[in-house]
């Protein structure tokens, strides 16, 4: 019995998402002043106004400042290099900053549904002209933040959630305009409570798909497309191997997958393996992109794959 890791990638791979982390954490701070500058505009306009969708929109910008910061001390963490006590380092900080992100959104979207459930039957004079002005100044403001989060790395999941959040904020912008142009030429000031409804149910949305996949990831998930299944599959047709068992795919952080397995061996001089070690981590780079592997050589089936089922039944 024999075990081979496959660690060639390491200093490519930690200077790729090292060059990533430090132009997202470039980006996440412009970011952090711009949407700042916004919240302040919001909050002084909705009060000043008594727009109840201008003060959600500013509710989500401030979840967005929290969530930007709180992105960034994670990207900054993930920097740290590897030590003895944390083998992959500090990466998971970004996914569960993201799983905090994405909590707090869930607090936001509830506390807007009670307020406008409130306003429903207590409607409030509101300044459209004002309240236009203000919405427009935070729709341009988060365009600029998309511009600067527009080229973010898609396997970054903070950059990717941030990007999420601003295009929120720019559909919720757009949804207090309308509101205000209704106001302004109608009166009907109950429009101002249903925008922000609107917006309650945006931010609702983006706090679900970022909670979903940061659950799946701190669960020890697969990513998608590298089931265990599939790449058990994949194995078995390379040649030099009969079986495999006892595989585990999982994520340290989106872009970063690991993978465990036990590979019975067809009978061969023990040199030989290397050849077979290395047509393992060319298969699984090519098919999966899994660059992190760890195989377990054996000449027979330990069984513990069987232990692993009776346990998966009970």
């Amino acid at each position: 019995m024999s075990h081979d890791h496959s660690h060639d990638h390491k200093h490519t791979a930690h200077d790729h998402h090292e060059h990533g982390d430090n132009r997202s954490g470039g980006k996440l701070l412009a970011s952090i002043l711009i949407t700042t500058l916004t919240l302040v505009a919001e909050v002084v306009g909705g009060i000043l106004t008594g727009s109840l969708a201008l003060l959600s929109d500013a509710a989500h910008v401030f979840m967005d400042i929290f969530a930007l910061a709180l992105s960034y001390g994670a990207v900054r963490l993930a920097q740290r290099a590897p030590s003895a006590r944390h083998s992959f380092g500090f990466r998971r900080m970004k996914v569960l900053a993201a799983f905090i992100n994405g909590t707090t959104l869930l607090v936001v979207a509830i506390e807007i549904f009670r307020e406008a459930y409130n306003r429903f039957f207590n409607s409030e004079h509101i300044l459209a002209g004002p309240m236009l002005i203000i919405a427009g100044i935070g729709l341009g403001a988060n365009l600029l933040v998309a511009l600067v989060l527009g080229g973010h790395d898609h396997d970054d999941l903070n950059a990717r959630a941030a990007f999420l959040h601003v295009l929120g904020d720019a559909l919720s912008s757009v949804g207090v305009i309308a509101a205000g142009l209704i106001i302004l030429f109608t009166g009907w000031y109950w429009v101002d409570t249903v925008a922000s409804v609107l917006i309650g149910i945006v931010i609702l949305t983006g706090a679900w798909r970022v909670l979903k996949e940061t659950i799946h990831i701190l669960n020890e998930g697969a990513p998608e497309g590298s089931s265990a299944e599939s790449v058990e599959h994949e194995l078995k047709g390379i040649p030099g191997i009969i079986s495999a068992h006892d595989v585990h795919v999982w994520t340290i952080e989106p872009g970063y997958t690991v993978l465990s397995a036990h590979v019975v061996l067809e009978d061969q001089l023990v040199s030989k393996t290397a050849e077979v070690l290395e047509r393992i981590k060319n298969t699984l780079d090519s098919v999966f992109g899994i660059r992190h592997v760890t195989i377990q050589f054996e000449c027979g089936n330990c069984g513990q794959a069987c232990v692993v089922c009776e346990d998966s039944a009970h």
